[in-house]
């Protein structure tokens, strides 16, 4: 098997060692960390009273879901900007610059309240969506500096992180909605207020304090001979890129379509407000707190084994979630915990294939526009399970969900032996 040779002779070895390189690791980790716990609080406001406000503002309850989908899009669009930007000027200012966006985007979600403009509100939740992506985004970061098999868990770590803020975020409702109306603004516009404040902490945060810049740092580092990128084409990715697009799309299109019309379907069959919250914030704690565990499983066992493996959890939430008798709290809780873990082992999972299959040359551009194919799946999704749900039931999602997902398995297998085909000499 050939190897690209290294070439060190144009200065001194600048690669530190192994012990200081590890203390640079750790210290990346720790502000990210620092970071997402800001920015979970930041994410709040997006999902938990952005509809709620504009129903309020648009006098019109139907387009509640809006807020939803301009979140969507501007997430999309960040996630090119954010990604290219990393690429040619590092990790730093590239999610520093999505999360003070994100913030004058609450800001102007609060302004936009204050005088009563639907068309401001719009704009400034378009702008939101940037903060969104820019914590998605930070688990990249994570990884640029952890070896080739210690990346799923560095990259896990960044993700669970956010479980901190996003649960204390929607806690904070009350007293921020309390300082709104002392305010004379609208109640949900409080935690807006918050979330400009939170997402500002996390930018000036890494601005600050993420020296040495993660990617910028790695490019100057010889690459690991395992990199999967092909030996005549250092720029381009390599094959299992495409494997790792599909679990995370997949499993954020199948997450996003059965989360959506739970709460449609408890409310339809007798369960409150408080009942169908309770099963979200079960699903909620699945998505994040797996994290690290998705990634020591990831890091032992393989890739190609944990798609199967997320492939086997989310057919197996669509399974309990068809099953389930419509009264049965329990079982309906169990399918969105079962989903949220799903969830977090595809993200874990096709976030390492990504990286692997990225050569460090283009990486950053290249995470940005997977984002960009995850947020559109996330908009499919969502959008897609209501017309489901309308035209057939709530159990044929499910199941339909628990089909789709089991796409990511036999791709990842086929990926997997194309590889190793390849790697053979011939």
């Amino acid at each position: 098997m050939a190897h690209q040779p290294l070439t060190p002779t144009r200065t001194p070895p600048v690669t530190a060692p192994a012990p200081a390189m590890s203390a640079v690791q750790k210290r990346t980790l720790t502000v990210l960390l620092v970071s997402q716990v800001l920015s979970g609080v930041g994410l709040a406001a997006g999902v938990t009273v952005a509809g709620l406000l504009a129903g309020q503002m648009l006098h019109d309850t139907s387009l509640s879901g809006l807020p939803i989908a301009l979140l969507t899009a501007g997430s999309a669009v960040a996630a090119v900007v954010i990604g290219r930007v990393s690429q040619y000027l590092g990790r730093r200012p590239g999610l520093a610059a999505g999360y003070l966006t994100g913030a004058l985007g609450g800001a102007g979600v609060v302004v936009a309240a204050a005088l009563g403009s639907p068309a401001l509100l719009f704009v400034s939740l378009f702008l939101y969506g940037a903060g969104t992506t820019s914590n998605l985004q930070a688990r990249y970061a994570g990884a640029d500096l952890a070896a080739p098999r210690q990346r799923a868990r560095a990259t896990s770590t960044v993700i669970v992180a956010t479980t901190v803020g996003g649960i204390t975020g929607p806690l904070l409702v009350t007293p921020a909605g309390h300082l709104a109306t002392a305010l004379r603004l609208p109640e949900p516009a409080g935690l807006f207020l918050l979330s400009t404040v939170a997402f500002t902490l996390a930018g000036l945060t890494l601005l600050v304090w993420l020296r040495p810049d993660p990617l910028l740092l790695a490019r100057t580092l010889p690459a690991p001979p395992a990199e999967s990128a092909p030996a005549d084409s250092p720029s381009r990715p390599g094959p299992g890129l495409l494997v790792g697009v599909v679990v995370l799309v997949l499993s954020q299109l199948v997450m996003v379509a059965v989360m959506t019309m739970t709460p449609v379907h408890m409310h339809a069959h007798g369960f409150g407000t408080t009942a169908s919250g309770l099963v979200i914030a079960l699903h909620t704690g699945s998505m994040y707190l797996p994290s690290p565990l998705a990634g020591r499983l990831v890091d032992r066992f393989g890739a190609t084994v944990m798609s199967v493996v997320t492939a086997g959890t989310l057919c197996a939430a669509g399974a309990v979630a068809a099953l389930a008798p419509d009264h049965s709290f329990p079982l309906i809780a169990l399918a969105l915990v079962l989903l949220g873990v799903g969830w977090s082992f595809g993200l874990v999972t096709g976030t390492a294939i990504v990286t692997d299959s990225t050569p460090l040359a283009t990486r950053a551009k290249v995470q940005g526009l997977v984002d960009v194919a995850i947020a559109i799946a996330g908009a499919v999704g969502g959008l897609a399970s209501g017309i489901v749900v309308a035209f057939a039931s709530y159990p044929i999602l499910a199941v339909l969900c628990g089909v789709l997902a089991s796409v990511a398995a036999p791709a990842a297998i086929v990926a997997a032996r194309k590889g190793s085909s390849r790697a053979c000499p011939a």
